[in-house]
């Protein structure tokens, strides 16, 4: 399809007019609300330093000694490691590492975290910073290509995402014969897959390996997962109100796009709340990038074979998905629900020393520090209450975190809030049902995803991964015919469960065949 060129002028003039109003009203509000991280953004932490060198390792199972070089960044290969060996059968030394707790696959420039601090950054950036004075497309450009773009950079970014966030109708019939309760994550896993599908151009298995070589068609594949990811989330939750889905309008912000798409029951006039899509647009930055966690490796490791974008990410969505990832605010909803009030507070806090109460939103896999988007978050429940109303249940939170901060208990095993703890009662404030808590992870998450496998894709050391194990089963044993097998005596794995039968099979089942 060719576009008269004005036309194409004045859409481009819209989506800037839109993003600058949207930032200049936004500004009005809200800056006063952000509270800068006393660390992050204002005390200067030295970079480290070189910690090039070697590390020498005696093996006092042989008493040879082994000199392993030492990078600049203070890491060790862990193929080096191999060549520590008792000789006989032994393959070499290998490292155990469940949950990958000091294993670093990938070198990275997009994203530093720095736990015991309380220090998030992007690209170099403090995200108070980002929150502050950025918005989400403008932060996601910074995260894609290493810096801020200029206005005329902006304004190019923002219209060719725009021209891509409509979805493809086959995608939108899949989300339609989707049952009407189905979890909105489930939804968004099948339709980011289904993308793959309706986008064969993009795919290598189809087009060859060296597909993603190609500049404009890594940026294709950037721009159209940015754009359509809020559109196939609206018509997800859509799905679950009964009804259609509502195309995008190109003429408003990312976020406010998003709400417009939620609440605008197709009338093209309506406008969302300024303040909160730019509360929305804060939300969607301190969620865009998390270095190597569960969701972003899933994405690494998939694309890592090659796979296209798209099943690459379905799969990272898919991992976010999980309770102890994506779902992790539910939790805290459930936490603040069932202490009820903040007289009832002191005792939950007993409950969780004696290892009797779970307290969720607090620690984290990173931080020993409190999380500096929690800091960001706790502000912005502020400005929504101001305008959907109060919940009550943030002064239990707000008490919780006190009472918290103020034992030993929590200090001395450096328990902070994390970014759970908070924007549950925003996203519940806002009107989102629960379950749909991830997938406004998962919307500007999608960011991270691609700016991790865009540069997987020029790092020279990526290789399909392909971890090692430790084999702790049976050495060897011999066939034996099934006649002559008897059951293994005390062993209830290798033993099939009890399969429930509904009435309707044994109904069946109790009739015959004529």
């Amino acid at each position: 399809m060719e576009y008269n060129s004005s036309v194409i002028a004045r859409s481009r003039l819209a989506v800037v007019s839109a993003h600058l109003s949207a930032c200049v009203e936004s500004n009005d509000i809200i800056p006063a609300v952000l509270d800068q991280s006393p660390v992050s953004a204002q005390v200067f932490v030295a970079p480290p330093v070189n910690l090039k060198g070697s590390l020498i390792i005696l093996d006092e199972r042989t008493g040879k000694k082994y000199k392993l070089p030492v990078s600049d960044e203070g890491t060790v290969k862990a193929t080096d490691l191999k060549k520590i060996t008792t000789g006989n059968n032994d393959k070499g030394l290998k490292l155990y590492d469940p949950g990958y707790l000091n294993t670093a696959p990938v070198r990275s420039s997009i994203c530093y975290i720095d736990g015991d601090e309380g220090i998030l950054r992007y690209r170099g950036y403090p995200i108070e910073e980002l929150a502050e004075g950025s918005s989400f497309l403008d932060v996601a450009y910074l995260l894609m290509y290493g810096n801020l773009p200029s206005q005329s950079q902006l304004a190019d970014w923002e219209f060719s995402v725009a021209q891509h966030s409509a979805v493809p109708q086959g995608i939108l019939d899949i989300i339609h014969a989707m049952p009407h309760d189905a979890h909105p994550m489930g939804v968004l896993v099948s339709a980011m897959s289904a993308l793959s599908v309706f986008h064969p151009d993009a795919n290598p298995a189809l087009r060859g390996q060296d597909l993603y070589n190609s500049k404009p068609v890594r940026d294709k594949q950037i721009v159209r997962i940015l754009g359509k990811a809020p559109t196939i989330a609206a018509a997800a939750y859509l799905r679950m109100a009964g009804r259609p889905p509502v195309l995008p309008s190109s003429n408003l912000s990312y976020s406010e796009n998003f709400l417009y798409m939620l609440d605008s029951l197709g009338d093209k006039s309506y406008k969302p709340n300024p303040r909160l899509a730019r509360v929305l647009d804060i939300l969607f930055i301190l969620h865009a990038e998390h270095e190597m966690n569960c969701s972003t490796a899933a994405a690494r490791h998939l694309a890592s074979s090659g796979v296209d974008v798209y099943t690459a990410l379905a799969g990272a969505v898919g991992a976010l998905y999980g309770p102890l990832h994506g779902g992790a605010n539910e939790a805290v909803l459930k936490m603040l629900n069932e202490i009820g009030t903040v007289d009832n507070i002191p005792e939950f806090i007993e409950g969780v020393k004696n290892r009797k109460r779970k307290m969720s939103g607090f620690g984290h896999r990173v931080y020993k520090n409190y999380d500096p988007r929690a800091k960001v978050i706790k502000t912005l429940a502020e400005e929504v209450f101001s305008i959907v109303g109060r919940d009550p249940l943030i002064e239990v939170a707000i008490a919780l975190e006190q009472a918290a901060l103020s034992d030993e208990y929590f200090v001395k095993r450096k328990l902070y809030p994390n970014v759970d703890f908070y924007s549950g009662l925003i996203y519940r404030a806002m009107g989102f049902p629960t379950e749909f808590f991830p997938v406004l992870f998962a919307i500007p998450r999608m960011a991270g995803y691609l700016s991790h496998w865009r540069e997987s894709l020029d790092d020279p050391d990526t290789k399909i991964m392909r971890p090692a194990q430790v084999y702790t089963g049976v050495w060897m044993r011999h066939y034996i015919p099934a006649q002559e097998r008897m059951p293994s005596p005390g062993v209830v794995a290798d033993k099939l469960g009890q399969v429930s039968v509904s009435n309707a099979t044994k109904r069946r089942l109790s009739g015959s065949a004529v």
